[in-house]
């Protein structure tokens, strides 16, 4: 697909692995679980606003460690005071932390890379405070994510011209992206480390994510793990569920949201 002028398609009835990304597994690969018993169930989602600070607090740390435990993905249906919602794939995913935490880049490269969460940090960091939009309808403006910018690592490993597009994949062992070479090397994507102002936690897929400012969040893959260089574009874990590769917000899916800001 033409990146400026991607194919419009009618937005698939399930939800992507959006606003609170995909959940993986505590020690073997996760489970990818169906998500049509949540579209039965959207009558829970009457959950209130919590607007007192400690309280919305709370409540996103019991939505998130209750999603880690929840085989249903049915807490997927619960906002909380932050604007976002917690959507699995799997049943559990594994915590990683700084003592254990890596990010592979490899594939058609001349210097495949390891990177600790230290060696990411030591980067230079670019800030940017943008929309983020999820293709089921919601928003949550003007958020800001922080981290290295994806064309930096990519020049620091030399892509080979045989190469036009990356894939993405996560250590919750299910969740896979993608984008074109040309998409990866914009200056609004970026493998994420701190999100809100604050490092990003692991039930907001830290803690290294991926942000694709300008695309629908599912781009945005949670618990980033690897970076691979091929040749051509592989359809992701919700492309391949009927969802655009090319993810333009406002121009992909059968949407006309307004792009983001």
């Amino acid at each position: 697909m033409n990146p400026e002028h991607p194919e419009a398609r009618q937005a698939p009835t399930e939800h992507p692995e959006e606003q609170e990304g995909h959940a993986g597994q505590e020690s073997e690969r996760g489970r990818p679980i169906g998500r049509r018993v949540l579209l039965g169930t959207l009558g829970l989602g009457a959950l209130g606003v919590v607007s007192a600070p400690v309280l919305q607090r709370g409540m996103e740390a019991f939505l998130g460690e209750a999603a880690q435990k929840d085989p249903t993905g049915l807490t997927g249906l619960l906002p909380n005071g932050g604007g976002f919602r917690y959507y699995s794939v799997t049943s559990s995913v594994p915590r990683r932390t700084a003592r254990n935490y890596r990010l592979t880049v490899g594939g058609l490269v001349d210097k495949p890379a390891s990177y600790t969460l230290a060696d990411l940090r030591a980067l230079p960091q670019t800030r940017m405070v943008e929309d983020v939009q999820c293709v089921t309808g919601w928003r949550v403006p003007d958020t800001p994510f922080e981290g290295v910018r994806l064309s930096a690592l990519l020049d620091a490993a030399g892509v080979r011209s045989s190469a036009g597009a990356i894939r993405f994949t996560c250590f919750d062992g299910a969740y896979t992206e993608s984008l074109t070479l040309e998409q990866a090397r914009r200056a609004d994507v970026l493998v994420a480390l701190r999100m809100q102002d604050k490092d990003i936690s692991h039930n907001h897929g830290g803690p290294v994510r991926l942000y694709v400012a300008p695309m629908y969040f599912y781009k945005s893959a949670k618990w980033l793990s690897g970076i691979e260089v091929t040749e051509k574009v592989e359809p992701g874990y919700w492309e391949e569920r009927g969802y655009d590769i090319d993810a333009w917000v406002g121009r992909s899916n059968g949407r006309d949201d307004e792009p983001t800001t």
